[in-house]
């Protein structure tokens, strides 16, 4: 088994308020959830309006695996049209034998 974790850094730019800005995140976290299986928290920027950071977990079978649903968490947030994305980290972890 391989473990990844991307760090995904989002502006909202047309977020006035906490609660558009989750509004946005809720959207955004829901479409990875459903889409590609992963686990997602927001877990940094809490409490700026136009800022988030996602954490994603991917559990796989293999660093290629990983990596590729990695790509995909890039693409799928990409995709959303109310949020720019500032910076985005991928680590994947094998456990040694």
């Amino acid at each position: 088994m391989v473990a990844g974790l991307v760090v995904v850094e989002v502006h909202v730019p047309a977020a006035s308020s906490l609660k558009e800005k989750r509004g946005v995140v809720k959207s955004v976290v829901a479409a990875l959830r459903n889409g590609l299986n992963v686990s997602v928290a927001e877990v940094g920027y809490q409490d700026l309006w136009q800022r988030c950071q996602l954490g994603v977990a991917i559990a796989a079978g293999s660093e290629v695996g990983a990596r590729k649903v990695a790509q995909q968490v890039e693409r799928i947030v990409a995709r959303e049209p109310r949020v720019e994305i500032v910076g985005i980290s991928v680590t994947v972890v094998a456990p040694e034998d």
